[in-house]
């Protein structure tokens, strides 16, 4: 996709934090959006505030299959094409010194992970034959490593991250594009959970703005604060021992 203006682009996980401000952002681009999640009435408030007409409000739980097909065809039927769909739905987890409930924990991989790939693989399908498409998920850099009480979030977004790069393979063989987003910490309602600092924090109006340039762009992921995203993708690199030394460093800073 070489720009947004006119572009059909559907925003799952729309109803707040970066996916209302993306919707926002690329309304203000000049694209037409369709926005889903499950609270209506917070996707209606998105619609009213932005910028142009004729975007669309689909509810939808992503974990519900036959709902997502249903939105598709509505969707289709009614732009004639969907250029872009991004996956921004997820639950979150705060760090914390408690273990986490099972189910819970189900819940969270059932939507985080489950949810991706019921989107991308019902993507995958319609843009099969097509001249045309971009499938956008989104992971983070919690993804990158496995952080102390970072599960089972930090779990889902890794996933996440690992099934982007294979559906990218897959996918590209049939001309569509897939795209990854890594935000750092961004402030939402998600992160305003945490009790910790976070560090080089930014808003979603910024993390909006990086995310609408690079559906543009030919890079595969879209990651931000540079500043913070390449230190933490530094840790991928470091040999087990002493990543499991810098580990339990963190452990004890944030004592959790």
């Amino acid at each position: 996709m070489k720009d947004l203006k006119n572009k059909n682009i559907w925003i799952i996980g729309a109803s707040s934090g970066i996916g209302a401000a993306l919707a926002r952002e690329l309304a203000h681009r000049g694209a037409r959006v369709a926005l889903s999640a499950r609270r209506e009435e917070k996707l209606e408030e998105v619609k009213r505030k932005l910028s142009g007409d004729n975007h669309l409000v689909l509810p939808l739980d992503v974990t519900n299959v036959e709902k997502l097909e249903q939105n598709v065809e509505a969707l289709d039927k009614e732009f004639g094409r969907i250029d872009s769909v991004i996956f921004l739905a997820a639950i979150y987890a705060p760090h914390e010194n408690e273990r986490k409930d099972l189910d819970f924990i189900h819940k969270i991989l059932n939507v985080n992970i489950g949810g991706a790939y019921n989107v991308g693989e019902t993507m995958f399908k319609y843009y099969k034959d097509k001249d045309y498409g971009q499938i956008v998920l989104c992971g983070s850099v919690a993804g990158y490593r496995g952080l102390p009480q970072g599960q089972p979030y930090c779990s889902t977004k890794a996933a996440i991250i690992s099934y982007a790069e294979s559906l990218k393979v897959e996918a590209g063989a049939n001309g569509t594009e897939v795209k990854l987003i890594c935000p750092g910490f961004v402030e939402t309602p998600l992160t305003n959970k945490n009790d910790f600092d976070m560090p080089f924090i930014i808003s979603a109006e910024k993390a909006a703005s990086y995310i609408a340039d690079g559906l543009v762009k030919k890079s595969f992921e879209i990651h931000f604060p540079k500043v913070f995203t390449f230190a933490v993708k530094a840790l991928k690199f470091l040999p087990y021992p002493l990543y499991f030394l810098i580990a339990n460093k963190m452990l004890r800073k944030f004592d959790i």
